[in-house]
């Protein structure tokens, strides 16, 4: 009873300033900055102090429980708001290319290792099949992606589809066809990474099959050398946006199922965290891909071209994320 009295008459004494604080943090946290006056400004900071010295005293005569962590909570909304950084949307944006997305991308290194390797073993997987069986590459390829190109098109239509000599109808519309195909797969790989990695692996290996199985065909007609160009120009970096989707994916995956010390939701949470930023820098990739795929690669007809601009492309991507900041 002595106890709950000294409680009540401890909070009695200071809950005024408690309130007080309660509601100026109300309006800092809403956004509603603005609207503190200087004098609310001014006392923001004393009110923390007095909050801090009335949460030790609490602490050293214990009193109840639910005070203290009434008090905790209070001082830690305060703490932020005096001492929280304050940046701007550029200053975030700035620090998200420049430090986080890289390091988060170096830190995940081996999904990335894993699904590159699951997208290459599927394209070797695909060109082989394809190669010696056409009905292979319709296995591997829908109708719809495929427009025409298969075994049955002529050299004629397969060359001018490389060149865009088809207009919108043909090399406009399967390149949009690709880019939201290859999307898709990149957001599914990321989506479906917490069934324990499985779809992810299928889908990483389902592109690269999709990937050789039009690579043999083109190799057949005699344009191999020409269908890397058209592919690579934007594939460099939207093939490497959907290896890190994949990335993301298992990172999510693998912490869902061996966990570790953590424990399983604490895994999942850092994990998680980790393939936010992951993927947040893929939407910018899979945008970058869409404006070489709708631009350069329509507007430069040069083989040659379209390899020194894959190639560059490549190399700074690689140097972005893998050269020490």
């Amino acid at each position: 009873m002595a106890l709950e009295l000294k409680s009540r008459q401890f909070r009695l004494e200071r809950e005024a300033d408690w309130q007080r604080l309660e509601l100026l943090l109300a309006k800092f946290e809403r956004g509603r900055g603005a609207d503190l006056t200087d004098t609310d400004i001014i006392a923001i900071p004393v009110l923390y102090r007095a909050t801090l010295t009335a949460l030790s005293t609490a602490r050293a005569i214990s009193l109840d429980k639910n005070l203290i962590d009434y008090l905790e909570s209070l001082a830690t909304r305060a703490y932020f708001c005096v001492y929280g950084a304050r940046t701007t949307l550029l200053e975030r944006l700035l620090q998200f290319f420049a430090h986080d997305w890289r390091r988060t991308v170096r830190a995940l290194w081996r999904e990335t290792l894993a699904s590159a390797a699951l997208t290459i073993l599927g394209a070797v997987t695909g060109f082989l099949l394809s190669e010696r069986s056409p009905e292979w590459f319709s296995a591997f390829v829908p109708e719809g992606l495929a427009a025409g190109r298969d075994y049955d098109a002529s050299f004629k239509d397969l060359h001018d589809s490389l060149h865009g000599i088809h207009g919108s109808s043909g090399l406009g519309v399967f390149s949009t066809f690709l880019f939201t195909h290859n999307a898709q797969i990149a957001l599914l790989a990321f989506a479906l990474g917490f069934a324990c990695c499985l779809p992810t692996a299928f889908l990483m290996i389902y592109n690269g099959l999709m990937l050789g199985a039009f690579f043999a065909l083109y190799v057949q007609h005699g344009l191999g050398v020409e269908f890397g160009g058209w592919a690579l120009i934007h594939g460099t970096t939207e093939l490497f946006a959907v290896t890190l989707a994949g990335a993301a994916g298992f990172r999510i995956g693998w912490a869902l199922a061996f966990p570790g010390r953590l424990g399983r939701m604490d895994s999942l949470i850092a994990s998680g965290k980790q393939a936010a930023v992951v993927m947040g820098g893929v939407i910018v990739m899979l945008a970058v891909a869409g404006l070489l795929e709708g631009f350069g690669r329509q507007l430069i007809d040069s083989t040659a071209a379209r390899y020194a601009i894959a190639a560059s492309a490549a190399i700074l991507w690689l140097a972005y994320f893998y050269v020490p900041d």
